[in-house]
């Protein structure tokens, strides 16, 4: 993609732009290397990411082939009625097997070691349906039924959540629906929630928890349509049958009458405290909070239930009376830090506006000092932002959360004075600075900070890597008289924008990437980073660029390092962190000690996807396996590929 030849093609890509609960246990082979499966999303089931794997290491990882390539044939560039694809999945193994989605909700079953395909399933979602995130699924979970045996039907179960809100029971060795399960396998997730009016604006998107024998859901839910969105409510089902156990509204609507504050991440759970950790999101609409005064807890949080009964445990709030987008988009990841000699669980949990709290995993205290302090008031109509917003004083944030006319950046003296320019009417007073009719810099944006791409952590070292954006967003509230013409200015391209409604607030709204004409962001690069924290001291170890320009900008145009990027980590006891997600098509190697990058393989279309890695015998190989299909959204390169690598 050109970004200097095509602008309006950049906006969009960049407006888009020992643990408690360790994984399974690990044998070791005869020359004493483990064996290891990767049987969550998250690695384990408290979403640390780590693998014991060392067979790749940080002496060999420069050798490092494709092993083998998978085509799913799902792909999609917005053409014949259906939105674009995001190939965002994160495989799981188990068993002897691989378990993956496409972007139009397929599960595919491959053998591990030579990515031959065993089965699949279509649940025959509308691919024509106008899904608010995009035709995207992030992967499936697993549970054994102890009791039945192996070989029986439905041993083990594979969970499917489709973005068209359905849940599916799969056999594991067959594909074929758990009949016991629902109705034919199936539910309608849709079901008992209030406040759907269209196909599309209430999905999934994660991968469900598996908590003993309840399988849990959160939901996707559109953005800014309307403060009535439908409800965020999260639920527990039986693994066995389907029946509804218990359901959880972060936002009670007796409080508020407002809609979202779901939870469309990925959850995390601790089985030995049988606690189910959720990351929440912002209360509906975004951008004005008229009818949802107060905190509006508990959106905006991680909040603890008891996986048994959905009680609140606790819970804790990152963002006061949200009017940012800034979601909890990340997973909570149950670690154990070492500080002074004592071991203390926790769950870490990082946020769009770049900041990461440390929390006691058993009462939700902060571990290091939270401090409210005051932020800017609002001067939109009946509007009550919070006066006081939460900041961690330890770690410190992990991006810049401030940016001002002195900053403003350009490839050209004529785009920097381009940006000042554009920056001088905006108001622009930090991290929680309100919307306004005049318009406001939102920075590091919503696509800024720790999005779903999450963490990972390294008990051993104690160290946790995240990959982060800086992107400034202009935003504008709309006038309700105005907001109709604004909407067809949009629509028709005159105005490039991303627009929408707030119905029941005095305002529409707008937002877009602050940009040069060159259609560069207006803040100094790098637009996006990982960076690795010393959690026992709560201090940045190293923080790098990730990823370059080289697949974005024409020939001659300098080089930038550090681009947008959507896709997590993984660490290996290798010494490395596997990352891809950024706009150049690699999957890369850093040394974890230092942030060198070590190595780099080139994909076949965007990696935006969380990688993974397992050995599954003990005479086999290590292998890293990551899904690289591109982004809609983003703009990267599309594509269907699941892509194996292993040393020779």
């Amino acid at each position: 993609m050109n970004w200097l030849a095509h602008p309006s093609r950049v906006s969009v890509a960049l407006a888009l732009c020992v643990t408690a609960c360790a994984m399974t246990p690990v044998p070791e082979t005869e020359t004493g290397e483990p064996v290891a499966d990767w049987p969550y999303y998250g690695g384990d089931a408290g979403g640390t990411r780590y693998s014991p794997l060392a067979q790749i290491n940080r002496k060999n990882v420069t050798q490092l082939k494709i092993a083998w390539e998978y085509h799913t044939g799902d792909v999609s560039d917005g053409t014949g009625g259906r939105r674009k694809s995001a190939f965002e999945t994160t495989p799981i193994v188990v068993d002897g097997m691989m378990y993956l989605t496409t972007p139009f909700n397929r599960v595919i079953a491959l053998d591990p070691e030579t990515g031959q395909e065993k089965w699949t399933f279509d649940p025959k979602i509308d691919l024509t349906t106008p899904y608010s995130e995009g035709l995207v699924n992030r992967g499936v979970a697993q549970w054994v039924d102890a009791a039945r045996l192996t070989g029986d039907a439905c041993h083990r179960r594979i969970f499917l959540a489709t973005i068209d809100a359905r849940l599916f029971a799969l056999d594991a060795e067959t594909g074929r629906p758990c009949a016991d399960f629902g109705k034919g396998g199936q539910i309608d997730l849709t079901e008992g929630i209030a406040n759907i009016v269209r196909r599309g604006e209430f999905e999934e998107t994660s991968p469900p928890a598996i908590a003993g024998d309840l399988v849990v859901v959160g939901s996707s839910i559109a953005d800014n349509d309307r403060v009535d969105s439908p409800s965020g409510e999260v639920r527990a089902f039986d693994v066995r049958t389907g029946k509804l156990r218990w359901r959880w509204n972060p936002i009670p609507r007796s409080l508020a009458p407002t809609g979202a504050g779901n939870a469309w991440s990925v959850l995390s759970f601790d089985p030995e405290r049988g606690l189910i950790f959720l990351p929440t999101t912002s209360p509906s609409p975004d951008y004005h909070g008229v009818r949802r005064p107060g905190d509006n807890r508990w959106a905006d949080s991680v909040v603890a239930l008891t996986a048994k009964s959905g009680e609140v445990v606790w819970g804790f709030q990152l963002v006061h009376h949200d009017l940012w987008d800034y979601d909890t988009a990340a997973q909570p990841v149950l670690g154990s830090l070492r500080r002074d000699g004592v071991v203390t669980p926790v769950v870490i949990q990082g946020n769009k506006t770049g900041n990461v709290f440390v929390l006691d995993r058993t009462n939700g205290r902060p571990i290091f000092d939270v401090v409210e302090r005051p932020v800017p008031l609002s001067d939109a109509q009946d509007e009550q932002a919070s006066p006081t917003q939460p900041f961690p004083v330890t770690p410190p944030p992990l991006v810049l959360q401030r940016l001002t006319i002195d900053d403003a950046w350009g490839l050209t003296s004529e785009d920097r004075d381009a940006c000042r320019a554009r920056m001088r009417p905006l108001r622009a007073e930090g991290l929680f600075t309100p919307p306004s009719v005049n318009g406001t810099i939102a920075f590091p944006g919503n696509l800024g900070g720790m999005n779903w791409s999450g963490a990972a952590f390294d008990s051993q070292r104690q160290i946790l890597v995240t990959n982060v954006n800086v992107l400034p967003m202009e935003v504008h509230l709309i006038p309700r008289d105005r907001y109709a013409a604004v909407e067809k200015s949009a629509r028709d391209g005159q105005f490039r924008a991303e627009v929408s409604p707030q119905h029941g607030t005095p305002y529409g709204m707008s937002r877009d990437v602050l940009r040069s004409p060159s259609g560069l962001p207006c803040n100094p690069p790098p637009w996006g980073s990982l960076i690795a924290v010393d959690l026992s001291r709560g201090a940045i170890r190293w923080n790098v660029p990730l990823g370059t320009t080289a697949d974005l900008l024409p020939g001659g145009t300098p080089l930038i390092h550090g681009v947008p990027n959507l896709g997590g980590s993984i660490i290996t006891a290798g010494g490395l962190v596997f990352v891809a997600a950024a706009m150049d098509n690699y999957l890369r190697a850093f040394d974890i000690d230092t942030g060198d990058e070590l190595w780099k393989g080139r994909l076949p279309a965007g990696g935006q996807a969380t990688p993974m890695t397992y050995r599954v015998s003990a005479a086999g190989k290590q292998f890293v396996v990551i899904a690289a299909g591109g982004h809609g959204k983003l703009g990267t390169k599309l594509g269907d590929s699941v892509v194996a690598f292993a040393l020779p």
